[in-house]
């Protein structure tokens, strides 16, 4: 039994400057498609997000798109995908997200990205799951937010027994399989009550 059934990618609806974004998003979605992760994503096929989920679709994979309404006509709702499911606002779209993901991925992106990212981060401080989050370090990219990171646990911030959880890639080819060695060593939990027993 693989240990990751399904991942959820935060990424931008932009490009970014540099071609290897899209490649990489490409890649990835190359990647889940053949060992038969589903994608959930939000929805919309603008940007490295919708790079992402038509390498899925184009792979033979499965795509679940989680999308607000009143973004639907901004991010242009990828047609294709499988499952779409259209939620009233970003509050009901990220719990839904989570709820459909074994594992987060962050993809180079802008601040909706990093707030996404910031989110599980800090639900998994919280124990409220162990489900493996890992950031895509393309080129450097998420370095600054570690280097953030560093400095917050120096000023006395993050704490002894309130660590991060998450992985840093710098190559797609390593995404899945940290991943998978993380969930595997830790288990994929997201029941709350279960979790809470533990601490």
């Amino acid at each position: 039994m693989k240990p990751i059934k399904s991942i959820c990618v935060y990424c931008g609806s932009g490009f970014g400057g540099d071609p290897i974004f899209t490649e990489n998003a490409a890649a990835l979605g190359r990647s889940m498609a053949e060992q038969g992760i589903n994608l959930v994503y939000g929805g919309g096929n603008v940007g490295l997000m919708g790079t992402v989920a038509q390498s899925v679709l184009d792979h033979g994979g499965y795509v679940t798109g989680i999308i607000p309404d009143f973004l639907k006509s901004r991010e242009k709702l990828l047609d294709d995908v499988q499952e779409t499911i259209v939620v009233p606002d970003m509050h009901t779209r990220k719990r839904l997200m989570f709820e459909k993901a074994d594992a987060f991925v962050a993809l180079p992106g802008g601040i909706g990205t990093l707030e996404e990212l910031v989110e599980q981060m800090t639900w998994s401080q919280l124990g409220r799951h162990t489900k493996p989050i890992l950031m895509l370090s393309t080129k450097g990219f998420w370095k600054p937010l570690l280097t953030l990171i560093a400095h917050m646990r120096e000023q006395g911030f993050i704490r002894p027994g309130l660590e991060l959880n998450y992985l840093v890639a710098e190559r797609v080819e390593e995404v899945i399989p940290m991943m998978e060695a993380a969930a595997r060593r830790v288990g994929i939990v997201s029941n709350e009550e279960a979790i809470e027993s533990q601490f």
